[in-house]
């Protein structure tokens, strides 16, 4: 008997397909059905969480906001000292070459993970990892669950935190996630689907999968960016609203303004724009959210615009 792969309701349920159950996967090189798809437990990855992922969609056959991916990609590598010998136009076609073998052309979500490589010894220094980065992609045929319109997602706020960016900056997108981990399990004992994390002043920050806003008297509310991961959706998301005369802050807000909010919505390559519908038990505006719904439409015609815009660069 296969697992159910989505026991719990989160801002990353997906339709059921069968097709799942027989993909290919990159590794290193070659592309493998899913059960021959392996890494060493020597893997700097598997034994540290030492290496950085991005999470990507496919959208008639092109990856969206590709370059705004790799942007932040390559400065976490960057930062962390992990050279993996190609650019972007290399794992671009990594990706493509992967979701031609599983004959995807849109409705498809890439991780593609990338990791310092097998370790010599299993201890931590750096050093130890002698035969250059593990790169995987999984590319999945992924829809998301009509469940997530229909519901929305039940946040509670949690005790974990998102820290400071001296012990372990959240602009990385890396493996290393046992804090948001660790409030995922808090949230769900609480009753919740996700857990909503403060910053370390007890402001209102994140989920610990997703960028957060808030809408209140027609102005769209965010964090200040300071402790939460630099989302690309995030991103688009504020230069929409700027765009488009919807007034958008990145500021500080406490439980209380969050509470009190008209609408909230959670933002993620996976899902876009994904309501919330409660937090700590407590129902968060009505059954009508104009904002989030102008929102959500000028994020598809953002998407649509994009992918056209790339179609035309690579031609």
């Amino acid at each position: 008997m296969i697992p159910d792969p989505s026991p719990a309701h989160s801002t990353h349920d997906a339709e059921a397909d069968a097709r799942n159950d027989h993909i290919k996967i990159y590794v290193n090189g070659e592309i493998l059905p899913k059960a021959e798809a392996k890494v060493s437990v020597y893997d700097s990855g598997f034994m540290l969480g030492d290496g950085m992922w991005e999470g990507m969609r496919l959208y008639d056959g092109e990856w969206a906001f590709f370059d705004a991916h790799m942007d932040r990609l390559f400065e976490s590598l960057k930062a962390v000292s992990l050279d993996i010998g190609m650019d972007r136009q290399a794992l671009r076609k990594i990706l493509d070459e992967t979701a031609a073998a599983n004959g995807m052309t849109g409705d498809a979500h890439c991780r593609l993970m990338i990791t310092r490589g097998r370790k010599a010894k299993p201890f931590q220094h750096p050093a130890l990892s002698q035969w250059g980065p593990t790169i995987v992609a999984i590319v999945e045929h992924s829809k998301p669950a009509q469940s997530l319109a229909a519901r929305g997602i039940r946040l509670a706020t949690v005790p974990q935190v998102r820290g400071l960016p001296m012990s372990q900056d959240a602009k990385y997108n890396s493996h290393s996630k046992l804090n948001c981990v660790i409030a995922c399990l808090q949230a769900e004992q609480a009753g919740a689907d996700e857990g909503l994390m403060l910053d370390p002043h007890g402001f209102v920050n994140t989920t610990n999968a997703c960028n957060f806003f808030i809408v209140r008297r027609g102005e769209v509310w965010t964090s200040t960016g300071d402790y939460c991961m630099n989302g690309v959706t995030r991103q688009n998301v504020i230069n929409l609203c700027r765009a488009n005369d919807i007034p958008v802050f990145e500021k500080n807000f406490s439980l209380v303004e969050a509470y009190g909010a008209d609408e909230a919505f959670l933002t993620g390559t996976f899902g876009a724009q994904t309501t919330v519908a409660e937090i700590d038990g407590k129902k968060i505006g009505t059954d009508t959210q104009p904002v989030t719904d102008r929102i959500r439409s000028l994020y598809q015609d953002l998407i649509q615009r994009t992918v056209t815009a790339q179609k035309q660069a690579r031609r």
